[in-house]
Parts: structure tokens; sequence; C-alpha cells
């Protein structure tokens, strides 16, 4: 898989090339809707924010797109709205908004991009080709910049290589859920230097069973979400399943946005914590096997000099002193 410092070079290429003439379209000010929480984040990082002028539901992030229309949930999009705002550009999420008004609103002429990042090279893409839509294409360069130095240590690590930890993405407990390959978790357990217990499923969601997921055997199980929802993992697995678990944040670990930086960081922190409590607890268990083969030698040592003993003239007297000094 192609990873963070193999587009370097081209993607500060590109910006530059944008900085100097970007397209007609992004040369004035849009009219820009976000149609999910990680495309409005998408959206600020490619210098957009000031273009946008409505967004989807939980769309928090940052702080000032609290304070934009929501034309969209759930439950749908508010077609009739949309219209009316009369966009210049809609930033779509595939997979995630219903397909039939998305068809009816490109019908009108309007044009729609769609976003559903699968990796962290895909988000760092995404923030690129939205800069060219972007009249401060700059804060892009400046952004995906950031984000790249902020993963190279990272990266560096793993390829001086710690032991790999097979981990459990646990969504959920009642069904329980996981993430499989194709997605930016997997990509994310993938970059900190780990496996994905469920990488293989033929879906991206799959569906899994407490003893699929007991006999792989996971090292740690990694979920996000409150304290509260770590207890009720844990006494879900009980003893079945007594390893570490990781809680991420939330909006960090599942939104497709720029801050996926942040949970790749925290999670590779928190594995490499435990990987240096393994190596602690690894070292101590060698120095008391050090320590139980000095008894062992030493009480070798008391054999073969009583043995010694034994057969010398002063035998059965000296040995009978050595005897009683050792009990």
């Amino acid at each position: 898989m192609k990873r963070i410092t193999h587009y370097f070079s081209l993607t500060i290429t590109l910006l530059c090339a944008l900085l100097v003439a970007f397209s007609a379209l992004g040369a004035t000010k849009q009219r820009v809707i976000s149609l999910s929480p990680a495309n409005t984040e998408l959206a600020y990082a490619a210098g957009l924010g000031d273009s946008l002028i409505a967004v989807s539901a939980y769309s928090d992030y940052p702080e000032q797109a609290k304070k934009l229309e929501q034309v969209s949930d759930w439950q749908g999009l508010n077609v009739e709205r949309i219209i009316a705002l009369k966009p210049d550009l809609i930033l779509a999420w595939r997979g995630g908004n219903p397909q039939r008004p998305l068809d009816q609103l490109a019908g009108l002429g309007i044009p729609i991009i769609y976003f559903d990042p699968q990796t962290i090279d895909d988000v760092i893409n995404s923030v690129i080709e939205l800069a060219q839509y972007s009249p401060t294409p700059e804060i892009a360069q400046q952004n995906v910049e950031k984000m790249r130095s902020r993963l190279a240590p990272y990266q560096k690590e793993k390829i001086s290589n710690k032991k790999s930890k097979k981990v459990f993405i646990q969504l959920g407990t009642q069904p329980l859920f996981s993430a499989g390959n194709h997605t930016l978790q997997n990509d994310v357990v993938e970059f900190c230097g780990s496996e994905n217990i469920f990488a293989n499923s033929a879906v991206q969601w799959p569906q899994v069973s407490r003893e699929q997921v007991l006999t792989r055997k996971p090292d740690v199980i990694i979920m996000t979400g409150s304290a509260e929802q770590e207890k009720t993992v844990k006494k879900f697995w009980h003893s079945q399943l007594n390893v570490p678990i990781i809680r991420l944040n939330e909006d960090w670990f599942h939104r497709a946005g720029p801050r996926i930086v942040n949970a790749t960081e925290q999670l590779c922190e928190q594995l490499n914590a435990l990987s240096d409590w393994e190596l602690q607890i690894t070292n101590y268990k060698l120095q008391i096997t050090n320590y139980k083969l000095q008894i062992t030698n030493y009480k070798l040592q008391i054999t073969n000099y009583k043995n010694f003993l034994n057969s010398s003239s002063c035998g059965k007297a000296a040995n009978e002193d050595i005897s009683g000094s050792i009990h």
C-alpha cells in the first residue's frame, strides 16, 4: 500500500501550482454545501471554510461549523432547501448519502464531488483535491504538510519494527461488529504496525460472534466512546478475553477527515506504551530466570562439594558439618 512519504514531492508540486494558478472555479468565492461531518472538516482543512453555506447534522468541528445551516441528516437530504441555496458545489459522502436526491441535484447542473476515504492517504489526497476549489489553497498546503510531518515519526518507528499486535476493533456489543479491510480504521491499525484480526473479512463492516473473536486471540481491543462504555465492553468479555483495552476519541477515529491524524497518533502512542510495558515485564521475567539459574548453580556447587568431601579422607564428619550449616 502506498504510504505517506511516497507522494510528498508530488503533493508539494501540485499545491505550489495551485497557489500560482488555481482553476477558474476556485478563483472566485464559491457557495459550497457539505453533506457529512467529515466532508465539513475536509473543506475547512482545504481553505473552503468561508465558502461553506450549509452543512450536514453533526458538523460540529471546527467550532464555526456549528453556526451554519443544516440541510441533511441520517434521514436524508432537504433537496428543496439545497436548491434554494443555489450552491456552486456539493461535497457528498459516497455510500453515506442517498443516491436518488443526489442524482436529482446533479440533473439540475449542480457539481457534486464524492468522498469516501478508506486510507490515511485518501484523507490527505481529499484535501489536495479540494484545494483546487479553494480561494486560499495555501491553507490546504499548510495542513497537508502538517499532517505528513505529524505522521512521519510513527512511520519511521514502524519501519524500525516493534512486535506487531493482533487488534480487535470493537464496534458495539449487541450485536457485535468490527471493521474489515478497505476501511479507514483498518488502515490506521496497520499504519501503527499492528494487525486487524478481521482484515480478511469479505465485507467492510462484518457482524462477528464472540467465538470468532476468541478464536483469533487478539492482544488488544480498540473501542471508542465513554469510560462507561469501556466498562460495558469489559463486562461483555468478562474473563473470556482479558486483554488491554485502548479507548480512542470517537470523532477522531470514525470521521474520515483531517483529525484521523489525531486518532493515528493516539493509537500508535498507546500501542507503543503497551510494547514498552511488555518489554519491562519480559526483562523482569528474565531477571527472575537468571536468579533461579544462580540458585540452581549454587545448589549444584554445594552438591559437588559434598560429593568431594564424601570421597575424601575426612569425608563423613566434614559432610555432616556442611549439611548442618545448609539446613
